[in-house]
C-alpha cells in the first residue's frame, strides 16, 4: 500500500484564499499540464460574494425512486467526518430531482469549521444560506427534498463532480468565476506559481495603464 499524502496544510489554505484568484490557479495548471481542472460552467456560487478553499470531502449520490431505510445516513456520516479546513464536494451525476444540500446543513457544518460545499446538482433553502454567508455552489436550486429523489451512497471515494474527477484531499478553490480542482500533490508548486503570476500581472497592468500596448507588454512580460 502507497504511504498514505499529507494533508495540504492550512498555511497553504489561507495563501490562496488571500493571494489568488480561480482564473490564475487555472493558468497555472494548464501549464503543469492540468487541463481537465474547471467545474462545468452552470455550478455557480449563491451569491456574488461567495469564495473559498478548502480540502475536499466527498460524496457520491444517486437517482433513487423511494424511500431509503435509513434517509440521509451517509449525508450524515459525510457531515459528520467533515475537520475544520474542509469542503464537502457532491456528485449526483447532475441530477436536479431534490435538492441535496439546505439551510440546516449549511448550518451545522459551518460552526464545524467546514470551508464550502460544491455540488454538480441542487441546493435549496437558498436566502436563508445567502444570509448567513456560507458558500455554497450548485447547479441550481429546487424546492423538493432530496429524500426518495437522490441519496447519498458512498463517501470519501474519487468522484466526478463537473466534468472533473476529484479526490479526497484535493484542493478545491471556488468564486464568481468559477470552482477549480488542484491535485494534492501539486497544491504547493501550484501556489508558488501562481503567486508568481499575480505579481507579474499587477506590473503588466500598470504598465497598461501607463500607456502600453497589448502586444508590447506581452512582449516584454509573456503575460496576458
Amino acid at each position: 500500500m502507497p504511504p498514505k499524502k499529507k494533508p495540504v496544510s492550512n498555511a497553504l489554505l489561507e495563501r490562496i484564499l488571500k493571494n489568488l484568484y480561480v482564473p490564475v490557479v487555472c493558468d497555472i495548471l494548464d501549464g503543469l499540464g492540468v487541463r481537465d481542472h474547471t467545474l462545468r460552467h452552470d455550478i455557480r456560487p449563491l451569491f456574488p460574494e461567495a469564495r473559498f478553499v478548502g480540502r475536499a470531502a466527498t460524496a457520491l449520490a444517486m437517482d433513487v425512486y423511494e424511500d431509503p431505510e435509513k434517509p440521509y445516513d451517509r449525508l450524515m456520516a459525510a457531515i459528520d467526518n467533515l475537520t475544520p479546513g474542509a469542503c464537502l464536494v457532491g456528485a449526483t451525476n447532475g441530477s436536479m430531482r431534490g435538492g441535496l444540500w439546505g439551510e440546516l446543513l449549511s448550518t451545522a457544518v459551518g460552526g464545524g469549521g467546514a470551508t464550502g460545499v460544491v455540488l454538480d446538482g441542487a441546493t435549496r433553502d437558498t436566502l436563508a444560506i445567502i444570509e448567513m454567508k456560507f458558500p455554497v455552489f450548485a447547479r441550481g436550486i429546487v424546492s423538493a427534498d432530496s429524500k426518495g429523489r437522490v441519496e447519498v451512497v458512498d463517501i470519501d471515494c474519487p468522484i466526478d463532480c463537473g466534468g472533473v474527477l476529484v479526490r479526497p484531499g484535493d484542493v478545491v478553490f471556488g468564486d464568481h468565476d468559477g470552482v477549480v480542482v488542484i491535485p494534492q500533490a501539486l497544491t504547493a508548486e501550484t501556489v508558488r506559481r501562481a503567486e508568481e503570476k499575480v505579481s507579474g500581472e499587477n506590473t503588466v497592468r500598470r504598465a497598461l495603464v501607463g500607456g502600453m500596448s497589448v502586444r508590447a507588454a506581452f512582449r516584454k512580460y509573456g503575460i496576458l
